[in-house]
C-alpha cells in the first residue's frame, strides 16, 4: 500500500476550498437573519396597516349607525308631515265640498240631475163655500212643499221655473203670490233636483204634505223627472 504525500499546494487548496465554504455559509446565513428581519418588518407594517384600517371601519360603522338613526328620526318626521298633509288635505276638500254646497243653495251654479216636478192648483170653485179663499193656493202651501223637498235632500228648488236661494222669500197676495218681488199666478210649478224616488216618497207620505194639500180643496199632481236643468241667479 502506497502512502500518499500531501503537498504544499495540495494544503494551501484545501484552506482556500474551507475558506470559500465558511465564506458562503457565512453569507447564506446572513441573507438569513437579512430575509427574517424583513418578513419580521413587513409583519409589523401590515399589522399597523391592519390596525389602522380596522379602526377606520370601527368608525365608519359608527357613523353609518348614526346616520341610520338620523335617517329613522327625518323619515318618522316626514311621516308626520304626511298625515298632517293628508288631514290638511281633507279637510280642504270638505271646505270645497261645503263651499260648492253653499254656492249651489245660494244659486251661484247651475244645477242638473233628476227631480221631481210638484203642480199646486186652485180647488174647484164651489158656489156653496163662502169664503173663497178656502180653495186657493196661499203662501203657506207653497212653503210646506219646498220645506218638505229641502228636507228630503233637494239641491235646488224652483217656483214657475224661479229658483229659490237662502234669501228668498215668498208672499201671499190674493190670487197671485210674490216670489222674490215677482208674481206668479196659479197654477204653481215647483221643480226640485235630487233624488227623485226620495222626493216623491217624501210628499207622498200618509197624512203629509199631500194630504194636507189635497184636504185643503187643491188640485195637487206630482211627476218624476228624469233630467232638469236650473242656471244659475243672474247677479247673485
Amino acid at each position: 500500500m502506497k502512502k500518499i504525500k500531501v503537498k504544499g499546494k495540495h494544503f494551501i487548496l484545501s484552506l482556500v476550498c474551507l475558506v470559500l465554504g465558511f465564506m458562503i455559509a457565512f453569507s447564506y446565513h446572513l441573507t438569513q437573519i437579512e430575509k427574517q428581519n424583513e418578513n419580521l418588518d413587513r409583519s409589523g407594517k401590515q399589522y399597523e396597516k391592519t390596525l389602522v384600517l380596522r379602526n377606520q371601519l370601527i368608525a365608519q360603522e359608527e357613523t353609518n349607525r348614526k346616520l341610520q338613526k338620523e335617517l329613522h328620526q327625518k323619515q318618522d318626521k316626514v311621516l308626520k308631515n304626511e298625515k298632517d298633509l293628508a288631514k290638511e288635505a281633507q279637510v280642504f276638500l270638505n271646505q270645497a265640498e261645503d263651499t260648492e254646497k253653499y254656492r249651489m243653495f245660494l244659486g251661484k251654479v247651475m244645477v242638473k240631475g233628476k227631480g221631481v216636478k210638484i203642480t199646486l192648483s186652485d180647488g174647484d170653485y164651489d158656489p156653496k163655500e163662502v169664503n173663497i179663499n178656502n180653495y186657493l193656493v196661499h203662501e203657506h202651501h207653497v212653503f210646506k212643499v219646498v220645506n218638505e223637498l229641502y228636507i228630503s235632500g233637494a239641491a235646488a228648488v224652483a217656483i214657475n221655473g224661479q229658483r229659490l236661494t237662502s234669501h228668498s222669500y215668498i208672499v201671499c197676495n190674493g190670487p197671485v203670490i210674490t216670489v222674490d218681488g215677482i208674481q206668479y199666478p196659479a197654477p204653481f210649478v215647483i221643480t226640485a233636483i235630487g233624488d227623485s224616488d226620495v222626493l216623491a216618497s217624501s210628499i207622498n207620505l200618509t197624512g203629509g204634505v199631500k194630504d194636507q194639500l189635497v184636504n185643503d180643496n187643491l188640485v195637487f199632481t206630482l211627476e218624476k223627472v228624469n233630467e232638469m236643468i236650473m242656471n244659475p241667479i243672474l247677479g247673485s
